[in-house]
């Protein structure tokens, strides 16, 4: 996996609504404390992310419209390989298919 660093941005094809569902059971047991609007803080370990939204508008495809958001993650106080670990199973929550 790739290093995570502690500032990144990443765009979701979600709704807010959406991420806002899936959010609290994406930090796996983490304290998670809702902030301002569109904000979100997770406690890991001795530090935290704060992450930060703002919905884009919709990805259009022919007639498909699709929803997204753009996220801001912020890590402060929380050592590369505790990232990386928390990152693999937020993404693994986070990651959607069809089929």
């Amino acid at each position: 996996m790739k290093p995570v660093a502690e500032r990144f941005e990443r765009e979701h094809g979600c709704s807010e609504a959406e991420w806002l569902g899936w959010l609290p059971a994406a930090v796996h047991g983490h304290a998670l404390r809702f902030g301002a609007a569109g904000t979100a803080e997770v406690a890991i370990g001795d530090g935290q992310l704060a992450m930060a939204w703002q919905v884009l508008p919709p990805r259009r495809i022919a007639l498909i419209s699709l929803p997204r958001l753009l996220v801001r993650y912020a890590f402060a106080d929380v050592p590369a390989a505790d990232r990386e670990s928390f990152m693999k199973r937020f993404d693994l929550h986070m990651q959607r298919g069809g089929g």
